[in-house]
């Protein structure tokens, strides 16, 4: 069984031995690969439609993992407790989505759980989310899947944990540690953005507020930005 590269940096980050939960699931290629391989005991795989979870019927059929992989119909996190699984993967949904998801579960401020995030859009309303209730950002990769950059990341909750993080985080995250093109190309497309909105709100005076955050963030992008 072999993932696309963007569905491969998110099981790279599920650890070993754990039972891992794909929420949005679709075909539930992720928790299939992983028991597949050996990497995970047992999944859970859930979606808020049933039709994915058709999809997902046949996909763990035909790699045969039925036994070990249950499925569940779940709008988010509803219809989990703490028990069902170890790590949790947030994979292919919007940022805003993924907040929402997270901002209505309790009893997810528990240190011995694992969260990966794949946020197709606004990883920055991830990230802080992440920041202001005690999580910890463990690691994040980026990878180009048909030519276009994604982005994963781990967290756990650590309210002991306490640096200082400049304004430029929630837009970088941990990928200056982890640089490759990918994520070179991605820290770029963020420098773009952000020059374009802070010239535009500056030209039409307004949200001055704004303006003076995001020329505080833009020089912290710029070592990892290429211009062509």
């Amino acid at each position: 069984m072999k993932l696309s590269p963007r569905l491969q940096m998110v099981a790279d980050l599920v650890r070993e031995g754990v039972t891992v939960a794909d929420i949005g699931t679709d075909h539930a290629y992720v928790p299939a690969y992983l028991v597949a391989c050996g990497k995970c005991p047992a999944a859970v795989a859930s979606d808020l439609r049933e039709g994915p979870l058709m999809n997902a019927v046949t996909a763990l059929a035909l790699y045969g993992v039925t036994e070990q992989v249950s499925l569940r119909l779940s709008d988010g996190l509803d219809a989990y407790s703490p028990a069902d699984a170890d790590d949790f993967i947030f994979a292919g949904m919007g940022g805003t989505l993924i907040v929402e998801l997270l901002s209505r579960t309790d009893w997810i401020f528990d240190s011995g759980k694992r969260f990966i995030f794949q946020p197709m859009t606004h990883a920055e309303l991830v990230r802080a989310y992440l920041l202001q209730n005690g999580f910890h950002i463990l690691a994040e990769h980026a990878c180009f899947d048909e030519c276009r950059p994604y982005v994963a990341f781990s967290a756990a909750y650590d309210p002991a944990y306490r640096p200082h993080y400049r304004k430029s985080y929630i837009w970088m995250g941990e990928l200056p540690q982890a640089m490759n093109e990918a994520a070179s190309y991605y820290l770029t497309k963020q420098y773009i953005y952000l020059k374009k909105r802070a010239d535009a709100l500056e030209r039409a005076a307004m949200l001055p507020d704004e303006v003076r955050t995001i020329r505080e963030i833009l020089p912290d992008l710029l070592p990892y930005v290429r211009l062509k």
